[in-house]
């Protein structure tokens, strides 16, 4: 069969046929469905190829069509952060809809080297278990005990740093930095301590090497990469982040607040996503950068949430996933639907802080 390009005077594509994707004429016979879906898919390398007058066969070659470079995916965070921590529902209904299409890459801000900081600031145990309880409409599990005392960020910060260079390719780092965040907000661990560290890590099991993690905090390759993160994360002067007002400057450098995400394509275009933000805001993002992305549909079934995400999920985490667009993820129903499957065997509940995780069965 033929493809066959039709443009309007002005480049843009205009349908000829009955079955017409992204200015391609597949409405000859021998063109399946799922080749058109795949055509679709492409669009953006197709209509690059031919802007670009690189030849292309007048066949079909839909079977050995490649798809779309991933979206290179920056999350700029800290452990630490509230925010950062309250952003989980909306980055797990991004890792749902479009999986591996999306390359991420976590870059650790350092909110904290030291104590200070904070305490500098006004902030006591009290008065940040306070604060807490403004983000639990996010839908995140929290403690309500304060800390004995504020702590730094920077010890949990190098420890996910860490488990990157002791578990390059993989998503270790990604397992460590929630199981920490899980700390810091559910538990009274002192993050800054290797004690307090280790305990956090125990969630993780025989995953990984807690003591060696934390004993490797002070590593010069660790320090190297960690100080390379921080130097990243505070390049957001005159960045879209900053001209809406969202960057912040607590240590002499303009810095992207957590959880900015910047997405990249392949021709490096890049839309960023500033400090907390909805699902909407994502999703909008890479509509517009990348429309070719496939996204996968709410879930239907809660424990598809649970074997797609490379994590335990909280409720909220499941009941966004399940959500339809515009629609608030409805936390009694996916609960509901957790149950019915652990009453199965087929997931299993851990209480955490005031929620819970949900872990398939071994």
């Amino acid at each position: 069969m033929r493809y066959e390009r039709c443009l309007s005077p002005l480049g843009r594509s205009v349908a000829t046929g009955s079955s017409f994707v992204n200015g391609w004429d597949c409405s000859r016979p021998g063109c399946s469905a799922r080749e058109e879906q795949i055509l679709a898919y492409d669009s953006l390398l197709v209509q690059g190829i031919y802007h670009k007058s690189v030849p292309v066969p007048l066949r079909c070659t839909c079977n050995h069509r490649r798809m779309p470079a991933p979206i290179r995916t920056i999350h700029f965070s800290d452990p630490g952060c509230p925010w950062a921590y309250s952003a989980w529902p909306a980055h797990s209904v991004l890792r749902w809809r479009f999986g591996a299409q999306l390359d991420w890459r976590l870059v650790l801000i350092g909110l904290a080297e030291t104590p200070d900081r904070y305490v500098n600031s006004g902030y006591t145990p009290a008065r940040s278990a306070q604060g807490y309880r403004r983000f639990a409409r996010f839908g995140m599990p929290f403690g309500g005990q304060p800390r004995a005392r504020i702590t730094a960020t920077s010890p949990a910060c190098r420890t996910i740093v860490a488990a990157r260079l002791a578990h390059p390719g993989d998503d270790t780092d990604l397992k460590v930095f929630r199981a920490l965040a899980l700390a810091m907000f559910t538990s009274t661990a002192l993050l800054d301590t290797e004690e307090g560290l280790r305990d956090a890590l125990a969630r993780l099991g025989d995953a990984i090497d807690a003591a060696a993690l934390v004993g490797a905090i002070e590593d010069p390759a660790v320090r190297e990469a960690y100080e390379e993160d921080r130097a990243l994360a505070r390049t957001a002067a005159g960045r879209p982040i900053d001209v809406q007002g969202r960057a912040a400057d607590t240590d002499g450098a303009v810095r992207y607040t957590a959880p900015s995400v910047r997405f990249t394509d392949e021709a490096d275009a890049t839309l960023e996503v500033g400090g907390f933000q909805p699902w909407e805001a994502y999703d909008t993002a890479l509509a517009n950068l990348a429309p070719g992305l496939q996204r996968r549909p709410p879930a239907e079934d809660p424990v598809d949430v649970l074997r797609e995400l490379p994590y335990a999920p909280c409720t909220r985490e499941v009941a966004a996933c399940m959500a339809g667009n515009l629609d608030a993820p409805d936390d009694a129903a996916a609960e509901a639907a957790l149950i019915d499957a652990a009453a199965q065997g087929v997931v299993v509940r851990q209480a955490v802080g005031n929620g819970a995780l949900w872990h398939l069965a071994a």
